[in-house]
């Protein structure tokens, strides 16, 4: 089969890491960037045989391009999705795809009026072990839930400026806390009740313990950090028949059912985000506009509860109030 050809939008830190893992697969190549820093922008098309593009436009209608991977800080995602599907060009756009969910509608309602593929790149719903803790969860395998924890506590203030850049929707909830939160989400759908309590400074949020109640009556929570290492990344999930610890649970390669008094059962798959990229160019290739994997629901869904969170805490970017 051809390699599957991408437009990059970005040639950040992410999207080095990116393009260096998918192209070494030999089924990905990259055939197009564009980036506002042209020097960047040239030495990350050197790399990769690409085009250096002037602008956005050039490098979603460049010739050969499958698809876009739109890898920019958080304000941009719309607009360059936005272009890429009015041009009829699929989409892969890094999570969160929007800054909000009324802006996530408005995609998704063009790339269903256009027909064309859009999905959010959810890392974690595109690999194989998160969709097993929720075929265990689904089949019983755990009886009754009696505690669930999930943490994602990373000391990222100086990953890249964009983290702490209030004009860029830094913070911990829109980077970080939509790991958990979509987690909590896709295993027991649409929470009831939201409750949400964070740390704000310097018009960002560095933390938040969000607190999502269930249609079960149960309430579990998502505890979220960009300024410490209090309970790294991870999931605890104990119930009355089994229980899983898992460690970085966005990118696992492997989960174990720790039945109680009964067989374990543990269940292997890569992890990487390379799975992100061979089903979405697969689900291109099959036609389909909307992933199977991570649908526009869910991402709608979990920008609402992102949305409420914010209102709770009171946090409103500068661009939100112009």
């Amino acid at each position: 089969m051809e390699k599957f050809r991408w437009a990059f939008i970005g040639a950040g830190t992410l999207a080095k890491s990116v393009a260096r893992e998918i192209t070494a697969s030999g089924r990905h190549e990259i055939a197009s960037v564009y980036t506002r820093r042209a020097k960047k922008c040239e030495q990350f098309a050197r790399r990769y045989g690409a085009l250096a593009a002037r602008d956005a436009r050039e490098a979603i209608s460049a010739p050969g391009v499958d698809a876009v991977y739109i890898v920019t800080p958080h304000t941009s995602h719309y607009e360059y999705a936005r272009l890429s599907l009015s041009l009829g060009k699929p989409v892969l756009c890094e999570k969160p795809l929007t800054t909000s969910a009324a802006l996530a509608e408005e995609l998704t309602a063009l790339a269903q009026e256009r027909r064309v593929y859009l999905a959010e790149g959810m890392w974690t719903w595109f690999s194989p072990v998160a969709h097993q803790v929720k075929r265990w969860l689904d089949a019983g395998e755990y009886g009754e839930i009696q505690a669930l924890t999930i943490t994602y506590h990373m000391n990222a203030i100086h990953y890249a400026p964009r983290v702490t850049d209030p004009n860029t929707a830094g913070g911990a909830l829109l980077d970080v806390g939509i790991y958990p939160i979509t987690y909590l989400y896709r295993l027991f759908d649409a929470p009831t009740g939201i409750r949400c309590e964070g740390i704000l400074k310097g018009g960002i949020d560095l933390g938040e313990e969000v607190h999502l109640t269930f249609a079960d009556g149960k309430t579990y929570t998502a505890s979220v950090s960009i300024a410490d290492l209090r309970g790294l990344e991870r999931l605890k999930i104990r119930g009355s028949r089994a229980k899983t610890d898992l460690f970085f649970y966005h990118s696992a390669n492997a989960v174990t059912l720790h039945r109680i008094g009964g067989r374990h059962e543990t269940f292997r798959a890569d992890g990487s985000i390379l799975n992100e990229f061979d089903r979405v160019a697969s689900e291109i290739r099959e036609g389909r506009i909307e992933s199977r994997y991570v649908p526009h629901r869910a991402t709608v869904d979990v920008l609402r509860i992102l949305d409420e969170c914010r209102r709770q805490m009171g946090l409103v970017y500068p661009f939100e109030r112009d």
